[in-house]
């Protein structure tokens, strides 16, 4: 779910301005899942542009307010996260930590860096949604931990079905800044993509395992 159809637009808009989105329907993309895709997204390329990523952070620190009042810390997934969770802690005065893919090999062997309490509360901050596996791995990271996950949010999310299934299934609450469906109507009224390359995202993300630039 979105934050608000306002934000959603505006999100977009900046992702797009500096190419944290980039659109490429006749030249895909391939993805590390081996998906052909139309779109790559790299929100990390954010935090080279002090006045959007100081919109992000506050959209995302003031939601999180709204939504959940202040938990007892901010976590960030590894590692695209970092960096803005970081700066959504700093701005509500809140411990941050960050969550690997897995623990570590070697040392104390932690996959949840930085101090967090059993039974504390965490919202988690997650840069980009595709099939949400690797965002609810930090999840059940965070639970085995005893801590308590209120909910996640996200800059962006393709709105795949199988990531909406997958997160009711761990019955966690996720709310993005903006999405897929917002991303193609700001493309397509500023003239960032044309009516056929509009026709080919939407029948990528409708199917997007099988698709080809076919």
């Amino acid at each position: 779910m979105i934050f608000d159809k306002h934000i959603a637009r505006q999100a977009a808009k900046v992702l797009l301005q500096v190419n944290a989105i980039k659109l490429s329907p006749k030249e895909p993309f391939t993805w590390a899942s081996g998906w052909k895709s139309p779109i790559y997204c790299d929100n990390r390329i954010i935090l080279s542009f002090p006045p959007i990523r100081n919109y992000v952070r506050e959209e995302m620190a003031k939601f999180i307010e709204q939504q959940y009042g202040k938990p007892d810390a901010i976590a960030g997934v590894a590692t695209g996260a970092i960096g803005i969770g970081m700066l959504v802690a700093e701005y509500l005065g809140l411990p941050f930590i960050y969550v690997r893919p897995e623990a570590k090999g070697h040392g104390r062997q932690n996959q949840i860096e930085g101090f967090i309490e059993s039974g504390q509360n965490v919202v988690v901050v997650e840069d980009l949604i595709s099939t949400g596996k690797s965002s609810l791995n930090a999840v059940k990271a965070l639970k085995k931990a005893n801590v308590n996950v209120k909910g996640m949010i996200a800059i962006f999310t393709y709105g795949f079905d199988i990531a909406k299934e997958n997160f009711e299934a761990e019955h966690i609450d996720l709310h993005t800044l903006s999405n897929y469906e917002n991303l193609l109507i700001e493309a397509a009224e500023t003239n960032y993509i044309k009516e056929d390359q509009l026709e080919t995202l939407s029948a990528w993300n409708s199917n997007p395992s099988e698709w080809n630039a076919s």
